[in-house]
């Protein structure tokens, strides 16, 4: 049988073994937009999410998510507000986790996928420094141009650990009413504010 004290000189062992192991481990925090190059970055499909969630009769929030998209980023890092960002989705590739839900949507009511085939979002100013920036542009759906201002997290800029490509990851988050582009049905019993959530890894071109 092992003693307590053989057992607690164990656990010590391999709690500094762990730690060396993290503390030997690359860094993954550094947002510094330096360290990576200016120019064209598109995302990285595999590693981009675009969700929005709204609240249904108070019972609760479900999420849905768009599956075919994509973003090109034109990055400036010396001066980071003339980046400009642009996004095109597929609206048929709206994934709502339920069959019946997403042949409702589709319809005329909503999303009308059948007249309405594509969404846009095109940057128009980006303000902030460091690690933290809000970004406002035009976003397009159903052939109604609204504004729309985004909280932008840039998470890490490096050189991609396996692929040693430039990369630079962002999170970024808001908020818009559906009324505004005419996708106002049933509220207030589902909620007409909406939260939106974006994660991209972006690759240099």
């Amino acid at each position: 049988m092992i003693s307590r004290t053989t057992l607690k000189h164990s656990l010590a062992a391999a709690l500094i073994s762990t730690a060396s192991l993290f503390a030997a481990s690359p860094s993954f925090a550094d947002a510094d937009l330096k360290q990576v190059p200016a120019g064209t970055y598109s995302v990285d499909p595999s590693h981009a999410y675009i969700n929005f969630q709204y609240n249904h009769l108070g019972l609760s929030n479900p999420t849905l998510s768009f599956d075919d998209f994509t973003v090109d980023m034109n990055l400036d890092t010396e001066n980071p507000a003339k980046t400009t960002v642009a996004v095109e989705i597929k609206a048929d590739s709206l994934v709502t986790g339920s069959a019946i839900w997403t042949d409702h949507i589709s319809g005329k009511k909503w999303f009308d996928f059948a007249n309405y085939p594509t969404m846009k979002f095109t940057s128009t100013e980006v303000t902030g420094s460091g690690s933290s920036f809000k970004m406002t542009g035009d976003l397009t759906v159903k052939d109604v141009t609204k504004p729309v201002t985004l909280d932008v997290t840039i998470n890490a800029a490096m050189n991609h650990p396996m692929n040693k490509k430039p990369v630079v990851g962002i999170s970024a988050k808001g908020t818009l009413l559906r009324s505004d582009w005419g996708l106002g049905a049933n509220a207030p019993y589902v909620s007409d504010e909406i939260k939106l959530s974006i994660e991209a890894e972006m690759f240099k071109k």
